[in-house]
């Protein structure tokens, strides 16, 4: 049995979850703020960034945005903090920093 994750809410039947609770449907991290659950989270340096956008593609929760061909900023409240795209900016402009 298929289900669509965005017809579940804390009042449904237990029939109504998928096996192993598997999603099916589209674009439902939307819904979450992620970023909530963590203590750090990844800092740019604009004036060391050179643009090459290779923290683009390692992102796992794809939070670096493409604006005319130039990285924009972080968005926060997707980003869980995993610092991959630390390891693989070769400029140091990207630093982790704890959330107070």
């Amino acid at each position: 049995m298929k289900s669509d994750v965005n017809k579940l809410n804390l009042n449904c039947k237990w029939q109504d979850l998928t096996e192993g609770m598997q999603i099916y449907g589209e674009m439902t991290s939307k819904e979450f703020n992620t970023g909530e659950w963590t203590s750090v989270k990844p800092e740019l340096h604009e004036d060391l960034c050179v643009h090459c956008l290779m923290c683009i593609p390692v992102c796992p929760d794809s939070v670096i945005p493409v604006v005319n061909g130039k990285r924009g900023a972080f968005d926060y409240d997707h980003c869980k903090g995993c610092g991959i795209c630390v390891k693989a900016c070769h400029t140091g402009a990207i630093t982790m920093k704890g959330v107070k």
